[in-house]
């Protein structure tokens, strides 16, 4: 399994009809490489912008499988926020499912295969790697996953919170999924709870957040922790500073659009409520007295 044969300047736009027929079981298996060729030769092109050079996402893509092979999962923390600041997109464009297909094809199979591979299986018998990898909903397809990560999990241009949350698997897998994860204050407080070690196993993540998703079926978080408004202007031209930005450094985490944080009286209002949900919340194996 190796990286495109074919490598144009830009990205391109792979509709989810154009990506199915790429989707082999030999790809899925590591047994096959994609045909760049022809997939090329169908995708649609994007802007000739900066932000959309081909070979800095798979500089990126790279970097990172080659310094997490023994962690594979780690990867998630290290490339979110360096994806999502090399890749700078509006929620719209990010929307657009044709761009992910063609990262996880065009640009990156090796990846998808390198991270997803069913772990026990990687130096046995092939097993192949869901399809919703390559081609799946934004929660579930690897690129789209991470941006979208980076996105709901950022605090402003701060991306520190990024790399807490996706270092617990619970976290990224499930939060992306639930209606609160548009609601900073939610997202911010739940992050602190990891940060300070409330939260220590995937399985207390879990309960929490099925503890946070089922209060906010009946509580107005918005009225019992307002956010300030989101400032398109903002993330506009931070899109537009892409044509003079510096490759992200690979050590020092960059620095998001230039957006308010979110207020800290709101998070610590959340933090003190989520503290009582998760002490109430059934765990498997909690210790009780």
């Amino acid at each position: 399994m190796g990286k495109p044969t074919s490598q144009p300047f830009y990205l391109k736009l792979l509709p989810d009809r154009s990506a199915s027929p790429f989707l082999t079981e030999g790809l899925l298996t590591g047994a096959e490489n994609v045909k760049s060729i022809q997939l090329n030769e169908i995708a649609s092109p994007l802007a000739e912008e900066r932000r959309f050079q081909w070979s800095a996402i798979r500089d990126l893509v790279e970097d990172a499988m080659y310094g997490h092979e023994e962690n594979r999962t780690k990867a998630d923390a290290w490339l979110a926020p360096r994806l999502h600041a090399t890749l700078r997109l509006t929620r719209s464009e990010a929307a657009d499912p044709g761009l992910w297909n063609y990262l996880a094809l065009g640009v990156a199979p090796d990846y998808v295969l390198w991270r997803h591979l069913p772990a026990g299986r990687r130096r046995a018998e092939p097993a192949p790697v869901n399809v919703k990898y390559f081609k799946g909903p934004g929660d579930k397809q690897a690129f789209s996953r991470l941006w979208w990560a980076a996105e709901f999990f950022r605090d402003g241009p701060d991306y520190q919170p990024v790399v807490t949350a996706c270092g617990d698997q619970e976290m990224l897998n499930t939060a992306l999924r639930q209606k609160v994860s548009d609601h900073r204050p939610t997202v911010q407080a739940v992050i602190r709870l990891l940060a300070d070690g409330t939260l220590s196993a995937s399985r207390e993540t879990s309960a929490l957040l099925r503890a946070v998703n089922a209060a906010a079926a009946t509580l107005f978080f918005d009225a019992l922790a307002p956010d300030v408004e989101h400032a398109p202007a903002a993330v506009q031209a931070w899109v537009d500073g892409a044509e003079n930005a510096m490759p992200v450094s690979r050590r020092v985490l960059p620095e998001g659009p230039e957006e308010e944080r979110t207020p800290k009286e709101s998070v610590e209002t959340l933090v003190e409520y989520f503290r009582e949900l998760f002490a109430e919340a059934p765990i498997r194996d909690r210790e009780t007295t």
